[in-house]
């Protein structure tokens, strides 16, 4: 009588454990499925961006040059862009990639204006012998 009531305990148990793993799965699946949709929604989705990316054809942040030169016309580059208080926060958050004086701006900015002025800002910096400018204007 004591091993039937053990085995009925234990089930119980187990049941209780596997409902509570499924109710916490199902939840993941919604809150992830809802990401996605608000994602679209807003227009932030980046997966053309992100698959050109992939290809190897364009440049991106990984491939940034280690030298040290390099690096300082990337960080005062970053920083000329962070300083402008007039541009949108996905403008001051841009990839930038310096080599041998050559800048590259990459990411998704508001306005062509905003692409414009991000160019400009960028061959203002001493360093920068020119400017590759592939931002992308958001389309909603």
């Amino acid at each position: 009588m004591d091993n039937l009531a053990k085995l009925i305990s234990f089930t119980l148990v187990l049941s209780v454990l596997s409902v509570s793993a499924w109710a916490e799965q199902s939840t993941t699946r919604t809150a992830s499925s809802i990401s996605v949709e608000k994602a679209s929604a807003w227009g932030v989705d980046n997966t053309e961006m992100n698959v050109r990316d992939k290809s190897g054809a364009t440049l991106t942040p990984q491939m940034q040059s280690n030298r040290k030169e390099d690096r300082k016309l990337l960080a005062a580059v970053r920083r000329t862009v962070v300083d402008d208080n007039t541009l949108s926060t996905s403008g001051q958050n841009v990839k930038i990639l310096a080599r041998d004086g050559v800048v590259t701006l990459r990411g998704p900015v508001d306005n062509e204006s905003e692409k414009n002025k991000l160019g400009d800002l960028a061959k203002q910096v001493a360093g920068v012998t020119s400017v590759l400018n592939q931002l992308d204007v958001k389309t909603k």
